[in-house]
């Protein structure tokens, strides 16, 4: 049963960074490229923690909290150069 769940949320991951990927390109402006990237950098973790649930182990847990951390400095990052211009004052 696990596993069946597993296989599904994996699918569904994959078919939501499908489309975040449709919406960077797209995306009529910047925020809602810097949104789908976020978001992407979320679907990025969910796809490693349900590899780390199925195969048992917990080094994967410590890479997406590593991708988590990276995803937050660079979206921040990324936000105060589009409203300033600079990202060293």
């Amino acid at each position: 049963m696990l596993s069946t769940a597993i296989l599904i949320a994996t699918i569904l991951v994959c078919l939501s960074l499908i489309l975040n990927l449709w919406r960077l390109f797209k995306g009529p402006d910047r925020p809602d490229r810097i949104l789908a990237l976020d978001t992407m950098y979320i679907n990025s973790i969910a796809l490693i923690i349900l590899f780390g649930i199925s195969s048992s182990t917990t080094l994967y847990f410590e890479a997406a909290l590593l991708i988590a951390m990276l995803g937050f400095v660079s979206t921040a990052a990324m936000c105060k150069y589009i409203l300033r211009g600079d990202l060293i004052e």
